[in-house]
């Protein structure tokens, strides 16, 4: 996938400080930087046209296509995927900041998609003076920072600003998904620390939480729930339109890369992340060293990776 966005001035700049130490030495003709972003090629030519390449291309792009809509009200973007080069312009200026420079509370979840791991889910409180702090350290969607980077910046993120955390062990979460599905088990846990941090008598102008299900559903998932905290406005991609969602997401990494480290050094294994088929060599392997009913408390039992472990 290939992805280019023509930059203005400012997010030129932006960009060229944002992946100041991922630049490889050599750089194509015309090029200001090529970096390596994850899986993303990034180059920033003297142009200002910025060219992703790979296949989170779309990832890596999308926080620069939201802050060239901060910095110019629009961005116009082309993408490889669709057959004939179509700019596509985007809301403008004062929807695009509508979310970002204000005292807001975000929620946002990693681990979802891990076979082994925990789920981790963050809510955090960001204040407007808080803003450039959070700017300055290179605050925006976990999925974009290096584990090492994520290491840097969330200690420093949580000795700022006021957060809530929970942690869900595969353990208690095989036995919820019984009854449970996914989603109403993120919406449990959502609910729990926005309710929560609101207790702390704040004020804030916006709740927000990075959607992952419509609001009718989200509540009906709550509908056996005593206390439901209410007023969230629903985002998509909201970690890249409010800090305090991309704050929430930072430290659920961090805590989620922490219980991780713990795991892997207790199994005395390194385990790879997400649910494919690599995952599914190491579930064999902790099967073989430890036996079956070890996964009950390391794993998503439900994954299909548990088929292909005990079955292949």
């Amino acid at each position: 996938m290939t992805i280019t966005l023509k930059t203005s001035e400012k997010t030129k700049n932006m960009m060229i400080d944002f992946y100041n130490d991922l630049k490889r030495e050599k750089t194509p003709q015309y090029a200001v930087f090529q970096a390596v972003d994850g899986d993303t090629v990034v180059t920033l030519y003297e142009s200002g046209k910025a060219v992703f390449q790979g296949k989170d291309a779309d990832l890596a792009s999308d926080y620069w296509i939201e802050t060239e809509k901060i910095n110019s009200g629009y961005a116009t973007v082309t993408n490889s995927e669709k057959k004939k080069k179509e700019p596509i312009v985007y809301e403008d200026k004062k929807e695009a900041t509508k979310y970002l420079y204000t005292n807001a509370v975000g929620s946002d979840e990693v681990g979802t998609g891990d076979y082994f791991g925990p789920i981790v889910v963050t809510a955090s409180y960001v204040k407007k003076d808080d803003i450039p702090y959070l700017k300055e350290l290179g605050v925006t969607d976990s999925k974009k920072l290096t584990d090492e980077k994520i290491k840097e910046i969330a200690p420093k993120i949580s000795k700022k600003i006021l957060y809530k955390s929970l942690i869900l062990g595969n353990e208690k979460y095989n036995l919820y998904h019984k009854e449970y599905n996914m989603n109403k088990v993120k919406a449990i846990m959502h609910n729990k620390v926005l309710y929560d941090i609101m207790q702390e008598n704040i004020q804030v102008d916006y709740i927000i939480v990075d959607e992952f299900a419509s609001e009718k559903n989200y509540y009906a998932y709550l509908k056996d729930t005593n206390l439901v905290q209410k007023g969230i406005t629903f985002l998509t991609k909201a970690e890249t339109k409010n800090l305090a969602v991309a704050s929430s997401s930072i430290i659920s990494r961090y805590i989620f890369l922490t219980e991780w480290e713990k795991l892997e050094n207790s199994l005395h294994l390194n385990l790879p992340k997400g649910a494919g088929f690599e995952v599914d060599k190491v579930g064999k392997e902790i099967i073989e060293k430890y036996g079956i009913k070890k996964l009950n408390s390391i794993a998503k039992l439900n994954f299909k990776n548990t088929e292909r472990i005990i079955n292949n």
